[in-house]
């Protein structure tokens, strides 16, 4: 795989936009010290990336963007789970996607897309390793979860469809093609 200036630099704006927007734009809910819910949009420019870019700058968005929001703003010990769950975000709408093998992915698909990602790596892995780790209850957190989910699903369906009319597509197909 061969990186360029450009595809760099996206990805780079891409991983602020994520740090930013979890670590700066989100609502933490803690309980007993350790973070029960989050209510933001710092997914979004993950999968974004991953949707636009491919998997792989997907991948490397979600998971550089969380070691660094980390490092600038850590909450609690590290846990190498949760940059998993990160990578996850970038890399499964990038894969969904693509079974679809259509240009410009109709709304339907970027939801479905988004939601797998979100079920699989919020609603199931985060409180699972939130109750192994931590013993939260995982009930609760999962019900929190799909509620929190049940909005930005949509939420980040609307905006990819939105950006991915807007923006100059064919500059992200180069992109990827170099991927």
């Amino acid at each position: 795989m061969k990186f360029n200036a450009r595809k760099i630099t996206y990805i780079a704006m891409f991983i602020v936009l994520n740090i930013v927007l979890t670590r700066i734009g989100s609502i933490r809910i803690n309980i007993g010290g350790v973070e029960f819910s989050r209510i933001g949009f710092g997914g979004f420019p993950t999968i974004f990336a991953g949707i636009v870019m491919g998997p792989v700058a997907g991948g490397i968005v979600g998971a550089v963007g969380d070691l660094i929001g980390y490092w600038i703003n850590p909450m609690g010990a590290y846990m190498p789970h949760f940059t998993l769950t990160a990578a996850l975000d970038g890399i499964i709408p990038a894969l969904v996607i693509r079974i679809f093998k259509s240009e410009q992915p109709a709304l339907w698909q970027l939801f479905l897309a988004i939601a797998t990602t979100q079920i699989i790596t919020s609603i199931i892995l985060v409180p699972y390793f939130l109750y192994t780790l931590f013993g939260l209850p995982l009930v609760y957190k999962m019900t929190t979860a799909a509620i929190v989910q049940a909005f930005n699903v949509p939420i980040y369906t609307v905006f990819t469809n939105v950006l991915l009319k807007r923006v100059n597509i064919r500059s992200f197909e180069k992109i990827k093609e170099a991927l």
